[in-house]
């Protein structure tokens, strides 16, 4: 399912925060956890992709498993 950015992450002064947890590429991030920019999460750097959309499957577990980001 495509989901906003913001349904999933807040942002405060540049940093990156899970709401819910979060699987991508293996690697499970939950709530309580911030970066900023240039911090790659499972291979990928977040940041890149704010305000933007995701793709993601919402697993049996509620974990959302990241499966891709549209530019």
């Amino acid at each position: 399912m495509k989901v906003h950015f913001d349904e999933l992450f807040s942002v405060h002064n540049g940093a990156v925060q899970p709401k819910t947890p979060v699987h991508i590429n293996g690697v499970t991030m939950t709530p309580g956890v911030s970066f900023g920019g240039g911090v790659s999460f499972g291979g990928v750097d977040l940041t890149k992709y704010i305000g933007k959309y995701l793709e993601v499957e919402k697993l049996p577990n509620g974990v959302y498993d990241v499966k891709g980001f549209y530019n």
